[in-house]
């Protein structure tokens, strides 16, 4: 296991962070005057960074504004949700536990996510989370973002692992197709934010409970040692 490089997505993969997802974008969507969207709405807009998901959220609600009230929007969002990132975003049950068996066995780690860098670097910091992984990358850490092949190989080298094994582990289409692309397996969690069922997505690998990821991950690399 310590030579396969486990990479991670973050909302819905690791965190649980639709409520305050939710918070921010409903923030923003009072501001433009529009009516509130649901926690379960936001749970299938997420995936591919802020921008979009205000995007969604305003077609969703009337339609897209100006080019120049959109990027004000834009700033509201970012604005308060950097002061609510964790606010009720919490690591989904086994987590912790699993990265510390992952952490245990020498695996090297790393997240992958299509959120800025910033706002998943300091939410992982205050959730106590950051030092399980050596290389944190968003969707604004290189010229390309999942599911563009570039974004794995990316974090990759950024944790020094380019030339290793490794295996994405997400939630959504970006994932998989992400995985798909730089050639390495995909695992999907079945609990994230997907629109569509990740079994329609034909990732190599879905699991129900983050727990199941060590044995699997065992057993995988095992075939591969």
């Amino acid at each position: 296991m310590r030579e396969t490089a486990l990479l991670f997505d973050l909302d819905g993969t690791l965190v649980d962070t639709a409520p305050d997802l939710h918070g921010a974008l409903n923030h923003s969507l009072a501001r433009a005057g529009r009516r509130p969207v649901s926690l379960e709405d936001v749970q299938h807009m997420v995936g591919r960074g802020a921008r979009v998901l205000l995007q969604l959220g305003l077609k969703a609600t009337g339609g897209m504004p100006s080019d120049e009230v959109f990027e004000g929007l834009v700033t509201e969002f970012f604005d308060y949700y950097e002061d609510h990132l964790s606010d009720m975003s919490r690591p989904y049950d086994g987590v912790i536990e699993t990265l510390d068996a992952f952490r245990a066995a020498g695996a090297p780690m790393a997240v992958c996510t299509n959120k800025p860098r910033g706002f998943a670097f300091d939410l992982l910091e205050e959730l106590n989370m950051g030092h399980y992984f050596s290389a944190i990358t968003g969707g604004d850490s290189f010229h390309v973002r999942k599911p563009d092949a570039g974004h794995i190989t990316g974090t990759l080298k950024a944790m020094g692992k380019e030339k290793s094994p490794a295996i994405m582990i997400g939630d959504s289409v970006n994932d998989i197709e992400a995985a798909r692309a730089a050639n390495i397996p995909s695992i999907a969690v079945s609990y994230g934010y997907t629109e569509t069922p990740v079994k329609l997505l034909a990732p190599d690998h879905i699991v129900d409970h983050f727990r199941e990821l060590v044995p699997l991950i065992q057993r995988l690399t095992a075939k591969t040692a």
